[in-house]
């Protein structure tokens, strides 16, 4: 077992000799006993592969099937003292009929019996010459002086892991319009296991690959795949193996084809329990129709294999990233086109500063002017040097701007802030946040009026991962008139801002982008220090690598702090130290409880990945919630490491 809702699951193939019970046995059990040493909760294996199932005319021979049923007793006998769930491919002959059988095993006992539902006789497969269709309800059938559940509707509750409920079905049954699993998992199943005897076809690979991952997500589930491999027949065909575990349309482990052995994958039930809790059109119903048979896993502990990715918002391969951001460029310029359009507007206003976000701004705008065949120039990008203002980035506004095409717009705002100091009282030589956020709204009164004397519309600039920790100031550059980055995390924006870079064929263009990226995140509020940005906000509110780790796993998935904390413990492992990770958490929390009322009257702004901020879509939360239950939680572990 593995903390925070984690079980390993596992799918092995394993060398058979066709119609060699004996030996097929062997190779099992030895595969048994590395997935106990592995740590394995559960572990699925091939269609028939107590036999092989390639047999053909010999499962009607007698000598085969007693002699499968010998073995099967010294399987079952090998698993005693281990608590891993184990589903093996066997026939099984009830009422003088046979069946293409998965047989559950735990612990010296036979659990359960899973008939396929489905077989099928077509192109290379005569299974009904030997198989029966298996039914959906159970029956019991005699073993070793016992009655054990034969059916398809059965399931394997762990009694002591919340939310392991297991259900199985064999090859075909994944393949066919209506597969048993869609009932397992409606009635309660998160984990679903197929013995699977697939043969190798120019193609097929990608389509299973597919089919299993593309199961997974539809049932949200875990999906453990265990297909035949070498040692079946080749008389007719060839069996490549590719075992697959997916978890929720994600591919966790696959085996190389051609190659037997195990692969093992940590899958996430509290994810998945989230995950249904969630979508609230995922139906759950017929659990009264199913036989339950419970079992127990032993509470032991078991160091996570998984890889935790420190950056769950970005895609780790390079085709991948490229293609994600093309995307969100695309959905960012088609939200803002559809305003435009809508409100006949052909000037738009941005506050450009030479930062990443008023950068991807300016970008998404001039893409979404294009689209409309309007004017670059009818783009007025603004600079508003003030106290904070350094050269670097003053230049690198001006040059962006030029490079675009857009009209550049120098407003000096640096005496109408101190005017508004005189009027309000303020020292100026207070650098406090009265001091800051003054030049902040003044930013934004001067894009609004500007705005106004254009008729055109303000484009905010506002990252996701700001108005999380809601660093904004309120009705300064938390406000415009449509915020296109509002949705977009802040280690996206620099992936962003980085394809356009490499996608844009101009060399200038391309440099000032990548001298936008090099430049440290801020909101240059602060006078600079010897010609350089003193205020730097990372050093103020943390990194944002960690905080949009904690943002992903709290938004989408609604995990305890504890379980977040102990994730980024091995997602940052030797970038970051617990102390550091647990003070960034704890500031993430109170900040994102505490700055929730400025979330709550955001301007529009279109949602472009599977997590978001507004009120009116994703995080529909009070202003005033209280945040003790998850601050608790980790003084808790600050108080257990003090202990250790």
């Amino acid at each position: 077992m593995i903390k925070d809702g984690f079980v390993r699951v596992a799918a092995a193939t394993p060398e058979v000799r066709v119609a060699d019970v004996e030996f097929n046995r062997e190779q099992i059990c030895a595969q048994i006993q590395e997935g106990k040493e592995r740590g394995a909760s559960v572990m699925a294996f091939p269609e028939l592969a107590l036999t092989g199932y390639t047999c053909g005319e010999l499962f009607i021979q007698k000598p085969l099937l007693t002699r499968m049923k010998e073995e099967l007793k010294k399987l079952i006998a090998f698993t005693a003292g281990s608590d891993m769930l184990v589903f093996v491919g066997i026939p099984w002959e009830y009422n003088n009929k046979l069946y293409n059988v998965a047989a559950a095993v735990q612990n010296g006992k036979l659990l359960g019996l899973i008939p396929k539902k489905w077989i099928p006789n077509y192109s290379e497969f005569y299974e009904l010459r030997y198989f029966n269709p298996g039914s959906d309800e159970v029956v019991y059938v005699p073993w070793e002086e016992e009655y054990i559940p034969f059916g398809s509707r059965i399931l394997f509750r762990c009694v002591n892991v919340e939310n392991l409920v297991v259900g199985a079905e064999i090859c075909e049954d994944v393949w066919v319009l209506n597969p048993p699993s869609i009932a397992h998992a409606s009635a309660g199943a998160t984990v679903i296991v197929n013995c699977s005897a697939s043969d190798e076809a120019t193609g097929k690979s990608e389509y299973r690959r597919e089919l299993i991952s593309g199961q997974s997500a539809r049932l949200l589930c875990a999906y453990v795949y265990a297909n035949a491999g070498d040692g079946e027949s080749s008389q007719d065909l060839v069996f490549g193996g590719q075992n697959i575990i997916a978890e929720n349309g994600t591919i966790l482990a696959e085996s190389r084809r051609f190659e037997n052995g195990v692969v093992y994958a940590d899958v996430d039930l509290e994810r998945l329990e989230c995950e249904r809790r969630r979508m609230t059109t995922y139906q759950t119903e017929g659990r009264e129709l199913y036989v339950f048979v419970d079992f127990t896993l032993e509470k032991k502990s078991v160091s996570m294999e998984r890889k935790i990715d420190p950056s769950p918002f970005v895609p780790h391969d390079e085709t991948g990233r490229s293609r994600r951001c093309e995307e969100i460029l695309s959905i960012q310029a088609a939200g803002l086109r559809k305003r435009l359009k809508h409100t006949g507007c052909r000037c738009a206003v941005v506050g450009i500063s030479g930062g990443l976000d008023s950068t991807l701004a300016l970008l998404v705008t001039v893409r979404a002017f294009d689209s409309l065949n309007i004017p670059r120039e009818n783009i007025t990008a603004v600079t508003m040097p003030c106290f904070g203002t350094t050269d670097r980035t003053y230049r690198n506004a001006c040059k962006l701007t030029k490079k675009l095409g857009a009209t550049l717009q120098e407003v000096d705002i640096r005496e109408a802030v101190l005017t508004h100091f005189r009027d309000i009282g303020q020292d100026p030589d207070m650098h406090d946040v009265t001091y800051e956020n003054s030049q902040a709204r003044e930013r934004t009164q001067v894009l609004m009026d500007i705005a106004n004397k254009k008729n055109g519309m303000v484009i905010g600039t506002g990252d996701m991962s700001e108005l999380a920790l809601g660093w904004a100031t309120y009705n300064g550059d938390h406000m415009s008139m449509y915020g296109v980055n509002c949705s977009v995390p802040k280690t996206l924006v620099r992936h962003l801002v980085r394809y356009y870079a490499d996608t844009c064929g101009e060399r200038e263009l391309s440099e000032v982008l990548l001298d936008v990226l090099d430049t440290p995140v801020s909101p240059e509020l602060l006078p600079p220090e010897d010609g350089k940005i003193a205020q730097k906000t990372e050093d103020l509110v943390g990194p944002y690598e960690l905080h949009d780790f904690y943002l992903y796993y709290i938004l989408r998935f609604g995990y305890h702090p504890g379980k977040i904390y102990r994730l980024a413990l091995r997602a940052f492992e030797g970038l970051y130290d617990a102390d550091t990770i647990l003070k960034w958490l704890k500031v993430f929390y109170r900040r994102f409880f505490n700055q929730q009322f400025k979330r709550s009257c955001l301007p529009d702004g279109p949602k472009v990945g599977s997590a978001a901020v507004s009120p009116r879509g994703d995080l529909r939360m009070p202003s005033d919630a209280c945040s003790r239950l998850w601050l608790e939680e980790l003084e808790s572990l600050s108080a257990a490491k003090e202990e250790a």
